[in-house]
């Protein structure tokens, strides 16, 4: 019985001290080594040299929207680090000729000086740990060193960046920003695919962007004292939570039982689970949150809005927000089920249709007033608990083939916001990783919940205070 005893203490203290050999790999150190300038191939014409910002850049935060792209080594078909290197600067160079605003200066919140100044291109080493080591562990907050920029730094926003993170092993990590006020997700993703096209060699196979926005929403004078800042704090943390397709089946399933009273349709996996953590939030926060309203935020794509729907490689920020009040926890105390919430939502979103791209079109000035009400509400704290969606899922993000093969991971950085969930697809493309950015308190709550964690798969919760 002792000799068990050992046995088994022996076996715990080794698993405690591998974990905590895992938790000091993911404090990254990374080296700068080199930090230069990248121009566009070819020279911006004249009367291309103004980029007007649309009334909808203008309202965009000054923040950055970021990518991350591992690679692993493969002897077989990479080149030395130095070959890659070049390869990408020189194609970097190519696709800057085409999304020429990224190589400018933005200038008052009102435009872009295309003078081809060019982006940062930084070149850093990975001292102490291997690719690996990130993805079998990959830490949110630790992956913010891989970037070419503090994603919240509002002080003088370059428009894009991008740096080369090598490892010892031979991978690399390509670590993406792009400004916020130049462009909003799926605009960032048609630059990284037109990027690696031109890498490949398949610049015939590309659709240029198009740069409509500034004609479709002409600019306005933001004298309102609008806050586009508004949720940047620095109390807050980024846990990554990753769903398996079996989970989101069960919760779909779950779901759908409701919805079919309703007669509502087969719920998405976004839409499953985004009710989900919401649902986890709300008993997460509800102890602290009397008499007030709890509120739902879904970003959504107005490009196949309008009537006809545009080019998905309209280069902007072409998208807006629904809001939803689902009164989950009622003064009455009475909850409303997932199902009926995920209807809701539902119904919200549909009513960004072609006729609300008109009126915000029409009345932009009436929009930025409801922007800024709701933006000082939430600054407040006293009114409205707001939780925020936006899914990259579906989006290209494994296409990003520089000409060595397929990323073995795309992953993000710590959200800049509070209150906000991003969803991307897993690499197998069935499951979910959900990235929650909450206040340090409340996440505490929010990631030892039982019933959340029944729904997370074990390779998502080695981070977690309470996932092991």
């Amino acid at each position: 019985m002792y000799t068990l005893i050992v046995l088994l203490s022996t076996l715990i203290s080794s698993n405690f001290l591998l974990l905590n050999k895992t938790f000091e790999l993911m404090k990254v150190e990374v080296e700068v080594i080199s930090n230069e300038n990248i121009k566009p191939s070819s020279p911006t014409p004249g009367h291309l040299r103004h980029y007007q910002f649309s009334f909808l850049d203008q309202m965009a935060p000054q923040v950055y929207n970021p990518l991350l792209l591992f690679y692993e080594y493969n002897a077989n078909i990479h080149p030395n680090i130095t070959e890659i290197s070049n390869h990408l600067k020189n194609s970097l160079s190519e696709a800057l000729s085409l999304f020429y605003p990224l190589a400018g200066r933005i200038k008052d919140n009102r435009f872009i000086h295309c003078n081809d100044e060019g982006i940062p291109y930084v070149e850093a080493r990975v001292l102490n740990c291997t690719l690996s080591d990130v993805l079998s562990n990959p830490n949110p907050g630790e992956l913010n060193k891989f970037m070419p920029f503090e994603l919240d730094d509002i002080t003088n926003p370059l428009p894009f960046g991008v740096q080369l993170n090598i490892f010892r092993c031979g991978g690399f990590a390509i670590g993406q920003c792009i400004s916020h006020k130049i462009a909003d997700g799926l605009s960032y993703f048609t630059f990284s695919k037109i990027w690696a096209a031109i890498a490949r060699g398949e610049q015939a196979n590309i659709d240029p962007p198009q740069f409509l926005s500034a004609t479709l929403f002409p600019p306005k004078e933001l004298n309102t004292g609008f806050d586009g800042g508004v949720g940047i704090t620095k109390d807050r943390v980024t846990k990554r939570f990753v769903f398996n397709a079996s989970k989101i089946e069960t919760l779909q399933a779950k779901y759908e039982k409701d919805m079919k009273s309703l007669q509502l349709k087969h719920p998405t996996r976004v839409e499953t689970l985004s009710a989900f953590i919401w649902s986890r939030y709300v008993a997460a926060t509800k102890d602290c949150t009397v008499n007030k309203l709890y509120m739902v935020i879904h970003a959504v794509n107005l490009r196949p809005r309008f009537s006809p729907p545009l080019p998905q490689h309209s280069f902007g920020n072409l998208f807006r927000f629904s809001m939803t009040s689902p009164l989950r926890i009622s003064y009455g105390g009475q909850e409303e089920c997932d199902g009926v919430v995920i209807g809701e939502v539902r119904e919200a979103i549909s009513k960004i249709d072609n006729e609300y791209v008109k009126q915000l079109q029409r009345q932009g000035e009436k929009h930025l007033g409801l922007m800024k009400k709701a933006a000082d509400n939430f600054k407040r704290g006293d009114m409205v608990a707001v939780l925020s969606f936006s899914s990259y899922c579906r989006f290209p993000l494994y296409e990003n083939d520089f000409g060595w093969g397929k990323p073995a991971w795309v992953g993000s950085p710590a959200l800049t916001y509070k209150n906000l969930v991003l969803f991307m697809d897993t690499k197998e493309g069935d499951g979910i990783e959900a990235y929650v950015s909450l206040e340090e308190r409340v996440m505490a709550k929010f990631e030892c919940d039982s019933e959340l964690l029944s729904y997370v798969s074990p390779a998502g919760r080695v981070l977690l205070s309470c996932g092991n």
